[in-house]
């Protein structure tokens, strides 16, 4: 669907697809951060040896209330993500849309699921964990991540994946994410969606647990999603991020923060972010899977946990955008992600990002004055790997491909004129080796004079 038919648009425009934001390097010093309350945050992995480091960690000033920050966290992810215009085309009068390229995170392409993993394995790291264990879908982004996270600290990875009844005694392939996965030597474990949905993560998560445990290891389980108070921090993180970008750029200040939300931990960092910080952006959250009141409890108990005294209905508003399920798309929603990509180079992935720009751009349809002239910053959690699930389902959306139409070949001689055209005349020259043959293509070129 190219957005229709609700609210049809031509993914095109005469305006240039990206204008920056000041992006820079996390300031070290107080003096480069004390502006507006900005905190002094950790330098970003740019010196030699220091990514994959452990840091000291000290939250923002505006954050420093809350309970659960460590005092340490391992370097993962390459900080700050850019921040850059994002022209999506036939939007409400004055409005703007930015973009932060948390698909840009490194670490295989990690996305969003970096920044809570760098305080959720140094806390695995501090109680002496020797593996991981976490929970998700078939081609979870976050146990792809988890598993290559786990490695850089030399850490086993045991993962927990739900599929299809159909599929779950089978080799689950090396597609996407499981192709990552099983690269790094991550341990898989297959359980039916209906077994799933029995059990719960968190009991299967604690019964493999309970095997590792008998077997002398020392696991460390990490939720779905990595969302849990302790994950949030990542996200709160990101908010001074974000915060220190705009000082820097001097220019911009958002007005509403969107973001796909999947398990939770994403928008309850953002969301309480923005709340305590000097942002104040109004955070909206498209649901790809579960419904919003879901959510907003799941985040109550999240911010709950951080003793934030805040409600969750009261810092974000979420929205569903679901539509036939988690990881499951519609042809208008793959047609989207495949238009939204050749008009701006943006490539959404099909479950989080896909869904959340989808919800945006309709709601922004529908409600158009909702939006008017407002400046909104996209938060793009990435996800990349997952299109390759979808493969079957795009390749009748795919660009076109077509045999290239060539003239024989002839060998070539140094300084020769090979070819005359009509307007035109032109020499190809030859490689030092003089002794090899060397052949070339003629392409024809029509002259208009």
């Amino acid at each position: 669907m190219l957005l229709r038919p609700a609210f049809p648009v031509a993914l095109t425009s005469t305006l240039p697809l990206f204008s920056p934001l000041a992006t820079v390097r996390r300031p070290s010093s107080v003096a480069a951060a004390g502006m507006a309350g900005v905190s002094a945050a950790p330098p970003a992995a740019s010196q030699i040896g220091s990514f994959l480091s452990k840091k000291p960690y000290a939250p923002p000033s505006w954050a420093s209330h809350l309970s659960l920050a460590p005092s340490h966290i391992f370097s993962l992810g390459q900080f700050p993500t850019p921040i850059h215009k994002w022209n999506l085309p036939n939007l409400p009068e004055g409005t703007e849309v930015w973009i932060k390229r948390d698909d840009l995170s490194g670490m295989q392409l990690s996305g969003n699921k970096v920044r809570k993993l760098e305080f959720l394995l140094s806390d695995a790291v501090a109680q002496g964990a020797d593996c991981v264990i976490t929970v998700g879908g078939i081609q979870s982004n976050h146990c792809r991540a988890t598993a290559v996270a786990a490695k850089y600290l030399n850490l086993d990875c045991y993962l927990i994946l739900r599929t299809s009844k159909l599929l779950v005694d089978k080799d689950p392939g090396l597609v996407g994410n499981l192709l990552v996965e099983r690269l790094l030597g991550a341990h898989i474990d297959l359980v039916s969606k209906e077994e799933y949905g029995k059990i719960g993560s968190v009991a299967l998560a604690e019964l493999l647990k309970k095997r590792l445990l008998e077997e002398g290891r020392k696991p460390y389980v990490i939720p779905v999603g990595g969302s849990n108070s302790l994950g949030t921090w990542g996200y709160v993180e990101a908010v001074r991020e974000i915060e220190q970008q705009i000082q820097l750029s001097g220019d911009v200040q958002f007005d509403d923060i969107v973001v796909a939300c999947g398990s939770g931990g994403t928008i309850a960092g953002l969301a309480l972010g923005s709340k305590l910080s000097s942002l104040k952006a109004k955070v909206h959250a498209f649901s790809v899977c579960d419904d919003p009141q879901y959510f907003y409890d799941y985040v109550q108990g999240l911010i709950d946990g951080l003793q934030s005294g805040l409600n969750s209905h009261d810092i974000v508003t979420i929205e569903d955008a679901k539509g036939l399920g988690y990881a499951m798309n519609t042809t208008d929603e793959l047609k989207f992600v495949k238009d939204i990509a050749t008009a701006t180079g943006i490539v959404l992935d099909p479950v989080y990002s896909g869904k959340g720009v989808y919800g945006m751009l309709k709601d922004m349809s529908s409600n158009p004055a909702k939006w008017k002239g407002r400046k909104v910053l996209f938060v793009h959690t990435g996800g990349l790997l997952g299109l390759y699930d979808k493969v079957d389902q795009l390749s009748s959306l795919a660009g076109n491909w077509r045999r290239m139409d060539l003239e024989e070949s002839i060998p070539r001689k140094d300084g020769t004129v090979i070819k005359k055209i009509p307007g035109l005349e032109y020499s190809i020259l030859v490689p030092r080796a003089a002794t090899e043959a060397v052949y070339f293509h003629s392409f024809y070129i029509s002259s208009a004079n």
